[in-house]
């Protein structure tokens, strides 16, 4: 294995080498990173220089930003200065130049470290790439941010960049067992990404605990506002959205949910069960005509030129979308924003919406991503997400619990999860 162990003898420089060993160390196996973005003695000395900077940048005994130091694995369709972008594909990275995304722009002011691109499926579509599910090597890790669920599962990284259409960071999260967390529809500037659908395209975070999603959201998000201390914490009240959609989740995955509704109402949440989603089936449409249309829109001149190097379901996306008109796509706007106005109008009364983060845990193989089903509502709506670790099935494979709620609400989401994750089954459990 090609090493550079030189350091500059200090701590934090040893830390890089000690992150830097454990990806070396693990991804041959669970091809978390993008192979061939770089050698693993270039990321050495390119993480070291960063580092560098960071010191004369913030030199010790001054104050430093809140994420000096942090590796932070990016995926593979935001742009980061230095490394290429593939977008997961065969495409020649000049196909995707541009200027550095905003998101990386935010990182590296708050003094994080890129530790490298991780593992997109095709044009953060449906396409899988390598990746592998650490919590079970022959399990497909998710999709579409495999690489990044991964690389924070494994430990390689603390905190991970993602992006999510329809369900591409809470259903990974869900399955490598990891707190993923999909902020209010362009909280995070999607500047310097490569589009899939921009109605719903949504940059955000995985890491192993709240704490870290919330410490990196706080610079990542536009105006953000700390939660205050009131002193006595006030338990929200959870909304179980009961009816066609909650039915959707396999019977593993809903027998798991109802026990943590239960050990949360056992700890004090008020519940609520409310007749949800009547018309989930129509949403799903309306989702996925707005969705396709605009995959296809956006890569109008790449499949053009590009066409013969696309994977059999990025083609298939792309050829539903050419199918849409523009009619159709229309309405499905139109009625998405009298789908929100009715979301809204139910949650009068619910602080945060409850239900399982994916239909079931990470289905066995890796030549598929899993059910994005259970996103699709929340997706449509735009609103912030959060998928927490809630216990395993008795085969090991993590479980999810998915967290919702109003648009703009992001910082209230991730102060009241705190209080759901301390009283959950924790991911290590299992029945």
């Amino acid at each position: 294995m090609e090493t550079d162990r030189g350091g500059t003898g200090d701590p934090l420089s040893a830390t890089v080498d000690a992150w830097c060993d454990v990806i070396d160390g693990m991804d041959g196996v669970l091809q978390a990173f993008v192979a061939g973005a770089e050698t693993t003695t270039a990321r050495r000395k390119r993480v070291r220089e960063e580092l560098r900077v960071a010191h004369d940048r913030w030199p010790a005994g001054r104050a430093r930003p809140p994420l000096f130091g942090v590796p932070v694995a990016v995926k593979d369709i935001v742009r980061v200065d230095g490394l290429p972008t593939r977008a997961g594909s065969a495409l020649p990275p000049e196909a995707f130049a541009g200027g550095q995304a905003v998101v990386v722009d935010r990182l590296r002011a708050a003094g994080a470290l890129i530790a490298g691109k991780t593992v997109t499926a095709e044009f953060a579509m449906s396409a899988p790439g390598p990746t592998r599910n650490p919590c079970a090597h022959g399990h497909t890790p998710g999709g579409s941010s495999s690489g990044s669920a991964a690389a924070v599962a494994a430990g390689m990284v603390p905190l991970a960049i993602g992006t999510q259409t329809l369900g591409s960071m809470i259903r990974p999260a869900a399955y490598c067992g990891v707190v993923g967390f999909k902020p209010t529809l362009h909280r995070i500037p999607m500047t310097g990404v490569i589009a899939n659908a921009p109605s719903f395209d949504t940059l955000g975070v995985f890491a192993g605990d709240v704490s870290m999603v919330a410490r990196a959201s706080a610079v990542l998000c536009d105006s953000w506002r700390p939660v205050g201390d009131t002193g006595q914490r006030t338990l929200p009240v959870l909304g179980v959205p009961d009816g066609p959609y909650l039915e959707q989740a396999g019977v593993e995955a809903l027998a798991a949910f109802e026990r943590q509704v239960a050990v949360l109402a056992d700890g004090g949440f008020p519940v609520r069960r409310v007749p949800l989603f009547a018309d989930f089936a129509r949403v799903s449409d309306d989702l996925f005509a707005v969705n396709r249309y605009e995959a296809a829109q956006s890569h109008a001149e790449w499949f053009l030129r590009y066409g013969p190097l696309y994977r059999e379901q990025s083609v298939a996306t792309v050829r539903q979308g050419q199918a849409v008109t523009r009619e159709r796509y229309e309405q499905g706007l139109r009625r998405r924003e009298t789908f929100r106005t009715g979301l809204s109008d139910a949650t009068v009364g619910v602080d945060v919406w409850i239900s399982p983060a994916a239909t079931g845990p990470a289905p066995r193989g890796l030549a598929g991503t899993g059910d994005a089903v259970m996103c699709l509502p929340w997706s449509h709506a735009g609103w912030p997400s959060l998928s927490l670790p809630a216990g395993r099935t008795p085969d090991g494979l993590p479980l999810g619990l998915q967290c919702v709620s109003r648009a703009g609400s992001d910082e209230r989401l991730l102060d009241r999860a705190r209080d759901i994750a301390a009283r959950i089954e924790p991911a290590g459990s299992g029945r």
